[in-house]
């Protein structure tokens, strides 16, 4: 990278390694992710569902940065599955509206169960000052990487 200190590198390098072997512990590797049956998209989809309430796919493909195509085939499986329902979307008669059906909001509540115990036993292992460290770099980090796509995308 021209123009990049070896420390600016090296920085940039260890964070990057620290987000794959977040990823790796996380279970974003696997197939499926959170103790559940179904891939990361569809856990972010019920996530999401169930925490901002209803939306309709564009929404939630502009949320979770997904394609159009992907999003109307994760809709369709999790409908086959009978975790998300649709419905007319009052404001607008060509869009439905998804929501978790009972099924959904059971398996929301095990995901966040299965998730908050998983930051919970990594969280044991450092103290309250560390436990505050990383909540707030994870949401600065989080916060700049949008950011900095956001900014990239109206360079475009």
């Amino acid at each position: 990278m021209p123009g990049v200190k070896m420390a600016e590198l090296a920085l940039i390098d260890d964070i990057r390694a620290a987000s794959r072997l977040m990823v790796r512990e996380l279970g974003f590797m696997d197939a499926t992710v959170a103790a559940s049956d179904y891939p990361p998209s569809a856990v972010h989809t019920i996530l999401e569902i169930g925490i901002r309430g209803p939306m309709n796919s564009g929404e939630l493909g502009d949320f979770l940065r997904l394609e159009k195509s992907s999003v109307s085939r994760l809709v369709r499986k999790l409908v086959d599955c009978g975790e998300l329902r649709e419905t007319p979307d009052e404001s607008d008669a060509r869009s439905k509206r998804l929501s978790l059906t009972a099924k959904g909001r059971r398996t929301l509540d095990a995901l966040h169960a299965f998730g908050r115990q998983q930051v919970r036993g990594a969280l044991a292992e450092l103290t309250e000052a560390e436990q505050r460290k990383v909540r707030e770099g994870m949401m600065l980090y989080a916060q700049a990487l949008r950011a900095s796509r956001v900014g990239d995308e109206a360079v475009v």
